[in-house]
């Protein structure tokens, strides 16, 4: 049985290309692209148009990515959300996974990958590479399969692992700790180690999946 996909991206060039690269996968069909969320929503009015997954980019105009990420979530949860990009920053990674997306992918990736992405999305519920920490983030789904962590950790390292989680730069998380930038490296650093993690991505998970941090 094929898996309907629609593609959300302002950039329709880019959007149809990736469609006709899809439409070459054996098992992936897609019903149609978008340029935006308000467009998308007129397009789900017609529940014949509500597709298996969505590839959505995160930067686009009226209703962008994470906007529109929500709002799958929250009305239509049973479509999974991959998200389109150009970027990995830290900060945008994590407001797309508080927002609910499943997945990432880089708009530059390989054919072969996009279709590895796609199946491992259909068959374990998420696809995230290397730099978005995806081992990590899949524990978040199948959290009866994961045990629970016995580090514990002490109020300043979850006052910073709270404020990692959202949009602030460590020069700005350190302005609400009242400490300096080098401080917040410090506390950066030593969960790292505490905790056997390499990024920020790493560190919102873990906070995520242990109840630390609301999502």
């Amino acid at each position: 049985m094929s898996t309907s996909i629609v593609i959300a991206d302002d950039h329709l060039l880019i959007a149809k290309a990736i469609s006709g690269i899809i439409e070459q996968f054996r098992h992936f069909t897609v019903l149609y692209e978008v340029e935006n969320g308000l467009a998308l929503q007129e397009k789900f009015k017609n529940p014949k148009n509500i597709p298996d997954i969505l590839l959505l980019d995160i930067s686009m105009p009226l209703m962008d990515g994470f906007e529109t990420a929500r709002w799958i979530s929250q009305e239509y949860p049973h479509v999974q959300v991959m998200a389109l990009t150009m970027q990995n920053e830290d900060e945008a990674l994590i407001k797309m996974i508080k927002s609910g997306a499943k997945g990432f992918l880089h708009k530059n990736i390989h054919p072969t990958e996009l279709e590895a992405a796609l199946d491992s999305l259909v068959q374990k519920g998420y696809y995230f590479p290397d730099w978005a920490t995806g081992k990590l983030l899949h524990t978040i789904a199948s959290p009866e399969k994961a045990e629970q962590s016995q580090i514990v950790l002490n109020q300043r390292e979850i006052e910073f692992l709270k404020l990692a989680a959202t949009e602030l730069t460590y020069k700005e998380i350190g302005e609400k700790l009242y400490c300096s930038p080098r401080t917040v490296e410090g506390y950066r650093d030593a969960l790292f180690e505490k905790l056997n993690l390499k990024t920020r991505i790493g560190l919102v998970v873990y906070g995520i999946r242990n109840k630390i941090i609301d999502i």
